[in-house]
């Protein structure tokens, strides 16, 4: 990989948010972390010059999207693709303005080493519609990886922790030490695996869920009959019918507790 990159003259591009993996042990961790890889399409995000991507295809994967938005990379994923006829099929453009589900076939697993510029964003995007793929497997940033896991009267609990486990069930596998990466991050990194629910953890309109979180969560350490006036509802009410006490904060309620104060609020 290191002779790949020198050879098409690919440095690391911070605007790009680029951070090569170039170990194969560890991309092909990665790939055997998600699990089966034959008989589904592999999306990869940000396939980069390729390290993850060998590993998929080295690991079984019949047919791999790899979606790469610089042109010097671009050339390094087409020598792949020689190698693996037919397997490698090359996406040119930014992920952020790309539909996946159209773009590959069911059943799809996304498998892929994010940019940190746009990894929660692209998270955010793939959950509304996330019941269109099996699995993610995903590597962020450790401190975005504790935010997706995080559980109650901890600190990293938010609004990313409630809308993603409100859809799907994450769990960080292991994490990258900053060292295995070209050039080196300042943070530890983490893969995640997402595996979407079949049904929402529990009833709620996703633009209410949303409202309340982002007021819940505007002001944590107020308690909720405070925090909570910006919605402009009266919230004594709002809490009664959800069954949530006045006196609470935000970082203490569950995700079902956050979807009950959504359903309360389509009655007030």
């Amino acid at each position: 990989m290191r002779d790949v990159i020198a050879r098409h003259g690919i440095a690391a591009q911070r605007r790009l948010g680029q951070k090569f993996l170039l170990d194969l042990n560890l991309t092909r961790r990665i790939a055997r972390a998600a699990g089966s890889l034959a008989e589904t399409t592999i999306i990869e995000v940000g396939a980069g010059p390729g390290g993850l991507t060998r590993a998929l295809l080295a690991e079984g994967a019949q047919h791999v999207v790899a979606i790469e938005r610089d042109p010097r990379c671009l050339a390094a994923l087409g020598e792949l693709a020689v190698v693996y006829p037919g397997r490698l099929e090359i996406v040119a453009g930014d992920a952020l303005d790309l539909d996946l589900v159209a773009l590959a076939p069911a059943p799809r697993k996304i498998v892929a080493n994010l940019p940190y510029n746009i990894a929660t964003p692209l998270l955010l995007d793939w959950l509304e519609r996330i019941t269109a793929f099996q699995s993610l497997t995903l590597m962020f940033q450790r401190e975005v990886a504790l935010r997706l896991t995080a559980m109650p009267r901890t600190k990293s609990y938010g609004r990313l922790s409630i809308l993603t486990q409100w859809l799907a069930k994450p769990r960080i596998l292991f994490d990258v030490p900053a060292r295995a990466f070209v050039p080196p991050p300042k943070v530890m990194s983490s893969v995640v695996a997402i595996l979407p629910r079949s049904e929402p953890l529990a009833p709620a309109a996703k633009p209410m869920l949303e409202r309340v979180t982002a007021a819940a969560f505007g002001q944590r350490r107020k308690m909720l009959r405070s925090s909570l006036e910006v919605l402009g509802l009266p919230v004594e009410k709002l809490l009664a019918d959800a069954g949530v006490a006045p006196t609470a904060r935000a970082e203490e309620l569950t995700v079902a507790e956050f979807c009950a104060l959504a359903r309360a609020m389509a009655g007030v």
